[in-house]
C-alpha cells in the first residue's frame, strides 16, 4: 500500500485484505482472521466506507469497492481520499 493517510490505521489494509475474499463480508470475519476484535473492525469498516473503500450492503455487511482494491494494489494513494462529509 502507498503512503498511509493520517486517517488510516495499521489494521485498515488487513481489513481490506480480509474483505477482498468473496466469503468474507462482516466485521466478524475480520475478527475470525485475527486482525482485531469485531467491534473495532465494525468501526474501521464504517471509516473505510466513508472514504469509499468499502460499500455497506446492509447493517454489518460490507463489500470492498474498486477504489478499495485499487488502494490495496497501490494504484490509488489513500492520502488523496476525502470523506463523503468533506
Amino acid at each position: 500500500m502507498p503512503d498511509e493517510a493520517d486517517w488510516m490505521e495499521p489494521i485498515d489494509e488487513e481489513i481490506l485484505d480480509v474483505l477482498q475474499a468473496p466469503e468474507n463480508f462482516t466485521p466478524d470475519h475480520v475478527a475470525e482472521q485475527g486482525v482485531c476484535r469485531a467491534p473495532r473492525a465494525a468501526y474501521r469498516c464504517r471509516e473505510l466506507t466513508k472514504r469509499g473503500l468499502l460499500k455497506k450492503q446492509m447493517t454489518g455487511v460490507y463489500e470492498i469497492t474498486d477504489r478499495g482494491e485499487r488502494v490495496l494494489e497501490g494504484e490509488l494513494d489513500p492520502t488523496t481520499l476525502e470523506t463523503d462529509e468533506e
